[in-house]
């Protein structure tokens, strides 16, 4: 049976799973989009980095399908930031789409063994980061770039076979390679195009110098952040998928708490019986104010004798004095016997005559 108290305690606790669902929506770094991702409008989100080149004459698009699925044209830059996760498909899809021609700005904090796979002689990756940098070479991606500011959250420590181009050759921030005829641009810390920072210092500048020349087409990989090809809710990212899961408990009971029970409203417990020798007593005092006592006990007493009798293996013509004596082996008191063996009772010997039937008869609780 669905009491309120326990309607309630489940309400209670849906309440609070959805509230710690909100807050940790709120105030964790992913609370708008996963990091790095275009459709992202939190701090580390590069939704600010889209419209930038939106509005600088780059054509924008994202691409919801991983890299070994998608149609990749060399003639794009394919942006891939702070990937959740990237397979052996992948890094191959990656590496034709830049020997074809193709420009892939790539990296972020922590690259993994993707980094090693995707660049030969790929550079060490660091979290010693600096905060400030400025461009170490003229290249192609440090025109109009004078100086950079990142959180600091990763550096290259040694570029191997890439070239530093932002930042001292012992802690880079960008590095770059060719491989066929396409460039590959290796960022160690994205935040300086993520929202937060992206209008510092010349951090803008350096986010349009990494697209490359005006009017290339720019591709946001998005199926790396969770935002596969499937639409509606489907192609939500799995946290949002839970918070709306919470969402959907909370108002299902909710509902639930509104509706009438599912069975009749259990009986309350039928009054207990009163002790049966209080019964009898009671029964006894109101026969004694009937003004008769010996009339309305002939039976009490009589009933009551013939049980000591019978009990006692005495005859049922016994005088009164072995009657009495077979009563007290039976337990009775001196006021039971003088009410069972006597002559008509007084008012007090009617109370003794129902008592001591009460004991003859087990009815003494």
């Amino acid at each position: 049976m669905i009491t309120a108290r326990r309607v309630k305690g489940v309400l209670g606790v849906a309440v609070g799973l959805l509230l710690v669902l909100t807050l940790i929506n709120r105030f964790t770094p992913h609370s708008s989009g996963p990091a790095s991702s275009s459709y992202a409008s939190a701090a580390d989100g590069l939704a600010g980095y889209a419209a930038l080149l939106a509005r600088s004459g780059h054509p924008v698009a994202r691409l919801r399908a991983t890299p070994a699925h998608a149609r990749l044209d060399p003639r794009q830059t394919l942006v891939l930031l702070d990937p959740e996760v990237l397979v052996p498909g992948d890094i191959a899809a990656l590496k034709a789409f830049v020997a074809a021609g193709g420009r892939l700005i790539a990296g972020g904090r922590e690259p993994g063994a993707w980094l090693s796979k995707l660049v030969p002689g790929a550079p060490e990756w660091s979290a010693a980061g600096q905060a400030s940098v400025a461009p170490l070479v003229p290249v192609t991606e440090t025109i109009g770039v004078g100086l950079v500011q990142s959180d600091a959250d990763g550096a290259f420590t040694a570029p191997h076979r890439t070239l530093p181009v932002l930042g001292p050759a012992d802690r880079a921030l960008v590095t770059v390679a060719n491989l066929g005829r396409g460039r590959i641009v290796l960022l160690a810390d994205s935040s300086p195009l993520q929202n937060h920072l992206l209008a510092h210092a010349d951090n803008a500048a350096l986010g349009l110098a990494l697209a490359g020349p005006p009017q290339r087409s720019v591709v946001f990989d998005e199926a790396v952040h969770g935002y596969g090809q499937q639409s509606g809710l489907a192609a939500l990212p799995t946290r949002w998928k839970w918070t709306l899961v919470g969402l959907v408990l909370a108002a299902l009971v909710m509902v639930a708490a509104r509706f009438r029970r599912l069975g009749p409203v259990e009986p309350a417990p039928a009054p207990a019986l009163p002790p049966r020798r209080a019964h009898v007593e009671a029964l006894a005092s109101a026969l004694a104010r009937t003004g008769d006592p010996a009339a309305a006990t002939h039976n009490v007493r009589q009933h009551a004798r013939a049980l000591v009798q019978q009990r006692a293996g005495v005859a049922a013509d016994a005088d009164m004095d072995t009657t009495a004596q077979a009563a007290a082996r039976l337990g009775l008191d001196r006021d039971e016997i003088v009410a069972v063996t006597s002559a008509p009772p007084c008012d007090d010997d009617v109370l003794a005559a129902g008592s001591a039937l009460a004991k003859l008869t087990g009815t003494t609780r």
